[in-house]
């Protein structure tokens, strides 16, 4: 399975960005696409999670900015991030797997290989 991230770059605080995610693979059947980010000094954390069915998860720091979707037919994934702010900066990775915890994090078996996700104040 192979997933590649794009629509990284460099935005204002108060900007928005969508980051897309296209996965393919004879074998790629998930459940369950995601994104994680991962900033300076800081652990991976879970930032949005959808399942092929449209039911979406989020972390508390995104609830409200940020939504996630699912076009399953393409097998793609898109975070649509509003008003972002400096917190935001980040690699976001998007990732695919066959369930979900209870915080609502996806139990991610694939991932994409990141993209960096600047916002300036």
């Amino acid at each position: 399975v192979q997933l590649r991230a794009s629509g990284g770059g460099l935005v204002q605080a108060g900007d928005s960005l969508r980051l897309s995610c296209g996965a393919s693979g004879p074998t790629f059947s998930p459940t369950y696409m995601g994104w994680f980010r991962q900033s300076p000094g800081k652990e991976r954390e879970f930032v949005a999670t959808i399942s092929f069915g449209g039911k979406a998860w989020y972390a508390d720091s995104v609830k409200g900015r940020f939504i996630i979707s699912v076009d399953s037919a393409k097998n793609t994934v898109s975070l649509q991030m509003n008003s972002m702010n400096t917190d935001d900066t980040a690699v976001y990775y998007c990732a695919a797997g066959p369930a979900v915890r209870g915080t609502g994090a996806l139990v991610a078996t694939s991932w994409g290989q990141g993209t960096l996700v600047t916002v300036s104040s």
